[in-house]
């Protein structure tokens, strides 16, 4: 039977490194270790170009390489034939290669040293099973197909956005067994993300922010591809790249008013894999582990097809915001009680204060001052969708911008910060302000 690449994927983790043999014109053989062999598709590998090494003098002048291969848990081996087809210096593959070459890295001291300058792609030619001993191949585990269709069922039935991102996050939990996760939606004005639910965190880290190209997150939104890296990464870590950022941008004197972003401390295997629909970036789903190695491309694969799973059921939902409204639910008035509490909004960029406490900025905190001013202007308590996407003060761009995911962000912070104001849903497209102290609105340019 003739191999693929699809077969031996295993093989290319770099658990055991893999060996490059090449020749120069007069015949001189080399024989070296190489970083990283990534799959491309049935059919081709990349490997990484980070040096103007001898391997590479050598495949410049003579396409062909042989590549020894080392499964490594039943230690079988393989022998690759490839021809060399051209170098890639952005993009994609190489986005995912540099993702990965900085977790070996950072895994191995190397961090300094490693550095990728292209991704050399080969075509496959011929994969040979070299004999040898082996090992038993591990008993199979959890069907990651039987996995995605339990999933996508419990995703099917969901009605509104907050049930769909709370399955979603249950459903890698019963399903692959995956105890860290969280969804972020993107900002396409904002050029960043901002995260929406999360799960098994001490802290959910709702309302936390990413920018575009940054950390593993970052990058699968960018260049819309998913990212796997399978140790610890200092390069690619979300954490450091978020303050990095807020730093270059003048910002290191407001850090302490953001979002801790949620994430395990030890962090060694992660996977953020972007959410798509109707060929637009809708946001990211984002997996991690502290085990080495806890993702594979199986369960890249899986969470790929839940992913488009999921975008589909935010894109019909985003679709349905424009529908009419349902009769709203009978309106109910809670006790209003105790100190006045001064809501502040920044102009600037609509960040909002409970008190001393801060509570969200952009888009959610434009929406939040609405209401707050509606309620204090007009005793108004209950409210529209349609509303809010023609106030053109809120300036939502349009509907990709997604007002329900706004909304769901928003109604998240102040149940966890336990507020003097909350928001209910009372129905498709209507919500209730419930407030249960005095609020004093005050305004500040800076």
């Amino acid at each position: 039977m003739t191999l693929t690449v699809d077969a031996i994927r295993e093989c290319l983790e770099g658990v055991i490194p893999s060996l490059a043999a090449t020749c120069a014109p007069d015949g001189t053989p080399n024989v070296t270790y190489v970083s990283q062999v990534h799959y491309v598709d049935a059919a081709h590998i990349a490997l990484t170009y980070q040096f103007f090494s001898k391997t590479r003098e050598n495949v410049l002048a003579n396409a062909r390489v042989t590549l020894y291969l080392v499964h490594p848990v039943t230690l079988a081996r393989y022998r690759i034939a490839a021809r060399y087809l051209r170098t890639e210096t952005e993009g994609p593959l190489f986005e995912s290669m540099k993702a990965k070459l900085a977790g070996i890295a950072s895994h191995t001291g190397m961090a300094g040293v490693f550095r990728l300058l292209g991704s050399d792609v080969y075509q496959v030619l011929e994969i040979e099973s070299v004999p040898g001993r082996e090992r038993p191949a591990l008993p199979p585990g959890r069907s990651l197909l039987a996995a995605v269709r339990r999933a996508a069922q419990r995703l099917s039935g969901c009605t509104d956005l907050a049930t769909l991102l709370d399955e979603a996050l249950a459903s890698l939990a019963a399903e692959f067994a995956i105890d860290h996760a969280m969804v972020l939606m993107f900002d396409a004005p904002g050029r960043r993300l901002y995260t929406v639910a999360s799960r098994g965190y001490e802290t959910s880290g709702v309302g936390s922010e990413i920018a575009l190209g940054q950390g593993v997150i970052g990058v699968a939104a960018r260049e819309c591809t998913p990212i796997r890296i399978s140790h610890a990464t200092s390069e690619f870590g979300y954490g450091r790249a978020i303050r990095a950022s807020a730093a270059a941008a003048g910002m290191a004197d407001q850090l302490e008013t953001e979002i801790p972003f949620p994430g395990l401390p030890g962090s060694r295997s992660q996977l953020a894999v972007p959410i798509s629909g109707c060929n637009r970036l809708i946001g990211v789903l984002y997996v991690e582990s502290p085990a080495d190695l806890r993702f594979g491309y199986d369960d890249e694969d899986a969470l790929v097809a839940f992913a488009a799973q999921l975008g589909a059921g935010v894109h019909l939902l985003q679709a349905m915001e424009g529908q009419d409204e349902t009769p709203p639910a009978a309106s109910r008035r809670l006790p209003v009680e105790g100190a006045p509490v001064v809501i502040r909004r920044y102009v600037a960029n609509d960040s909002i204060f409970l008190g001393e406490d801060y509570l969200i900025k952009g888009v959610a905190g434009a929406i939040f001052w609405k209401l707050a001013r509606d309620y204090v202007s007009h005793q108004r308590v209950d409210f529209t969708n349609r509303e809010l996407r023609l106030d053109p003060t809120i300036r939502l761009p349009d509907i990709s911008d997604n007002l329900e995911a706004r909304l769901v962000l928003l109604q998240r912070r102040l149940d966890e910060r336990a507020a003097c104001v909350r928001i209910e849903k009372t129905g498709r497209g209507r919500f209730r302000l419930c407030v249960q102290q005095p609020v004093k609105l005050v305004e500040t340019a800076a």
